[in-house]
């Protein structure tokens, strides 16, 4: 069975204040999991559901002012992703 997170990216300002890149070249979404803040809005059972989330959410102080920074992730349900464990690096 397949599911579809739906969050929302709430670009940082870069600390050199350059523009905020929000797509990249290819015209897809981008984000800096460390700088900017992503919000996880739900879990749906379709990607139209997902779909009309966003039309709602879009309405929302925040979500209003980046209105185009939704990620719909389909994703199966009982599916193993982190399975060889990982290492952390110290600086």
């Amino acid at each position: 069975m397949d599911v579809y997170l739906l969050r929302h990216i709430h670009h940082a300002q870069p600390p050199d204040g350059s523009p905020i890149r929000h797509i990249d070249d290819d015209g897809d979404l981008i984000w800096d999991e460390k700088e900017d803040e992503i919000k996880l809005l739900g879990v749906y059972s379709s990607e139209q559901r997902a779909q009309e989330r966003i039309l709602q959410a879009r309405t929302l102080p925040g979500f209003e002012d980046e209105p185009d920074c939704f990620h719909i992730d389909r994703t199966r349900v009982d599916r193993d992703h982190w399975t060889s464990g990982y290492f952390t690096y110290h600086y």
